[in-house]
C-alpha cells in the first residue's frame, strides 16, 4: 500500500469518526451504572424539544441543587468504552463519568445525566447525523424542561456540566432559546468542540492533498453542514451565567486559541479558563472531573445558591 493509499484510508476514517452513527447506527454501549459506586438512581425518559425520546439517570441527593450533565460524542451518559476492542481508536482507555457523578452527589448535588439523540439508548433523529450541537441543542432544552416540570426538581437551584458535544449543544440552545435558561445559575464547559480547528489540525497532521477544503466538502456531503458551522464560539455570546471552561491544553485535535476564543466570547465577568496539563490526548480531558472533581464542585459551590 502506498503512502497515498494510506492517506486516503486515514481521510475516510476521519470522516466516519466525525459523523459517528450516521452509517450503521453503531453506538457505544452503557457499560456501567451508578449503582456500581453505591449510588441510588432512577431510570428516566423524557422528550427532546422536538419529540425525540431521551433516556437518562436521575441520581438523587438530599439537597435542593441539581446538575444536568450533557455528554460528548461518540460517548454517552456513562462515558466511553475505549478499553474494549472496536472502540479503542481514541487512545485505548475508558472514559468513566461515574466518579464525577458520585463526587457531585457527595458534595450535595442531585444529578440528571442523559443520552443525547443518536447516542446511548436515546432515540433516533435527523437521519442519525451528529451535528455537533446544531440539532442536539433541542435535547438540552428537553432536559431543562424535564427538570423544570418534575415535582421534586422543579424548585431546585440548577446548573449545567456540558462536555464537548454537550457544550456546543448548550451554547446553541442558549443562543436560540435564552428564555429556557432562566433558572440556570452556573455552567461548566469541558472541551467545547471547534469544528474548523479540529478539521485544520487533522488536515495538517495527515498532509493529504486539498487539506481542509477537501475534508470540509466531505463532511458537508455526509452531514449537510460545513465544519465552520460546528463552532460554539459564535453562540457563546448568549451565555449569561458564571462559566468555567476547561480544556486539555496540548490536545492534538484542536488548539488553545480555538478554545480560548469560546471563553472570550462569553460576555460575563465571572468566568474562568482552566487549562488541563499532562496529556495530548483529547479523551484524557473527558476523565478530568472524575479524577479532579473538586474543580467542578468548587465552581458550582461558589455559584449555585
Amino acid at each position: 500500500m502506498t503512502e497515498l493509499d494510506m492517506a486516503e484510508l486515514a481521510f475516510n476514517g476521519f470522516v466516519g469518526q466525525w459523523t459517528e452513527g450516521t452509517t450503521d447506527g453503531r453506538r457505544a454501549p452503557l457499560l456501567r451504572r451508578p449503582s456500581e459506586l453505591g449510588l441510588a438512581y432512577e431510570d428516566v425518559t423524557f422528550p427532546s424539544m422536538d419529540g425525540v425520546p431521551l433516556e437518562g439517570w436521575f441520581i438523587p441527593a438530599d439537597s435542593d441543587r441539581l446538575i444536568t450533565h450533557n455528554h460528548f460524542s461518540p460517548g454517552n451518559r456513562y462515558g466511553y468504552p475505549g478499553h474494549l476492542p472496536g472502540w479503542d481508536r481514541f487512545g485505548g482507555f475508558e472514559v468513566n463519568f461515574l466518579p464525577a457523578y458520585k463526587a457531585l452527589h457527595d458534595a450535595g448535588y442531585n444529578v440528571l445525566a442523559y443520552d443525547l439523540r443518536n447516542h446511548g439508548m436515546s432515540g433516533y433523529g435527523n437521519g442519525g447525523i451528529c451535528t455537533i450541537g446544531l440539532t442536539e441543542y433541542r435535547d438540552v432544552i428537553g432536559a431543562l424542561r424535564y427538570a423544570a416540570a418534575r415535582p421534586d426538581t422543579k424548585n431546585m437551584k440548577k446548573a449545567l456540566l456540558s462536555v464537548c458535544l454537550g457544550a456546543n449543544s448548550t451554547a446553541v440552545a442558549w443562543a436560540k432559546h435564552p428564555e429556557e435558561f432562566a433558572e440556570i445559575q452556573a455552567l461548566v464547559m469541558l472541551q467545547p468542540l471547534e469544528g474548523r480547528s479540529i478539521g485544520e489540525q487533522f488536515s495538517k497532521a495527515l498532509g493529504f492533498e486539498g487539506g481542509y477544503d477537501r475534508l470540509d466538502q466531505a463532511v458537508l456531503e455526509r452531514t449537510g453542514f460545513h465544519l465552520a458551522e460546528q463552532s460554539p464560539a459564535k453562540y457563546a455570546s448568549a451565555i449569561t451565567v458564571p462559566t468555567l471552561v476547561a480544556q486539555e491544553h496540548d490536545d492534538v485535535m484542536t488548539t488553545p486559541e480555538a478554545v480560548q476564543a469560546v471563553h472570550d466570547a462569553i460576555p460575563v465577568e465571572d468566568k474562568q479558563m482552566h487549562w488541563i496539563h499532562g496529556s495530548t490526548r483529547r479523551f484524557d480531558g473527558y476523565n478530568y472531573f472524575s479524577e479532579h472533581p473538586e474543580v467542578a464542585v468548587d465552581w458550582f459551590d461558589a455559584h449555585v445558591r
